[in-house]
């Protein structure tokens, strides 16, 4: 399960080991990798995403070592995506995987769009839904808090409303404690997401009241941060983002700047105030 919140507490999930490190020029380690969710940890981060397991060698390694840390209050999250088209759970590699990283968080990306569903992975509508539905289902069957991340949702929100949210409620059927609303592409606008989250928040109220909603950004459009505190401002209480923005391309939500306005100049519960001049360091 989610932490327990109230209607001003917001969440941050770290992807820094894992979207972060898409960065050109950045290769940690397994010993750096090892060392950053210490620091994380340390610092107040309860979210902690640290890669995909199975991917390669390194990830591989990094999740068996990674179930020796004694971490004070950060929770683990391992990153894959759900079941291929026309497959069962029970076989998919991928989610295997993700249960062998033994993670108390996993999080599943699927697609959004029907321009994604259509002409990259080639399936139906109606497939892709049950591709969410039953991977998100798969792990809470396994006890796993279980973090959807909406791939391309708002691009998929503006080609079809409905689909797109169809996606969302695909994987709150399914047991999904967070659905996380992602500007992929990063060229959307505060204004965009304001109205769009504006939109998914209210429609969730009434849908999966329980379900969190969060927010992942990109910085193509020099706005990851804007449309992080856009979002939250309109509802979400779940922010991913990256330590200084590492990301690829462009660079992602930089968290080092998410987190002071969220707390200081917007009055969000975000981490103990007394954590904050950690940032600098």
């Amino acid at each position: 399960m989610c932490p327990t919140s109230n209607e001003r507490s917001v969440f941050l999930y770290d992807t820094t080991l894992r979207d972060g490190s898409q960065q050109r020029g950045i290769s940690f380690s397994v010993e750096e990798k090892l060392k950053t969710v210490a620091e994380l940890d340390r610092f107040g981060i309860p979210y902690i995403e640290c890669g995909w397991p199975g991917s390669n060698p390194k990830d591989c390694e990094f999740f068996e070592r990674a179930k020796e840390l004694e971490l004070t209050q950060a929770r683990l999250a391992a990153f894959g995506s759900t079941r291929r088209a026309n497959s069962q759970v029970e076989e998919d590699k991928n989610l295997i995987a993700l249960l062998e990283a033994d993670t108390p968080v996993v999080t599943l990306v699927g697609k959004s769009s029907v321009l994604h569903v259509e002409k990259i992975i080639e399936t139906t509508r109606e497939e892709n839904l049950n591709m969410i539905r039953e991977s998100v289902a798969f792990m809470k069957r396994h006890e796993k808090e279980v973090i959807f991340d909406a791939e391309h949702f708002f691009d998929g929100f503006k080609l079809d409303k409905q689909y797109a949210i169809e996606t969302l409620s695909a994987a709150a059927s399914g047991g999904a404690d967070t659905v996380v609303l992602c500007d992929t592409n990063g060229g959307s606008t505060p204004e965009e997401i304001s109205s769009i989250v504006g939109a998914v928040v209210e429609y969730g109220q009434e849908v999966f009241p329980k379900v969190l909603v969060g927010i992942h950004t990109h910085n193509d459009a020099e706005l990851a941060v804007a449309n992080s505190l856009a979002a939250v401002v309109a509802g979400c209480r779940h922010v991913q983002g990256t330590i200084n923005g590492y990301g690829e391309r462009c660079g992602n939500a930089n968290l080092v700047s998410i987190i002071p306005n969220l707390q200081l100049k917007y009055g969000f519960e975000v981490l103990p105030a007394d954590t904050l001049r950690e940032l600098t360091r």
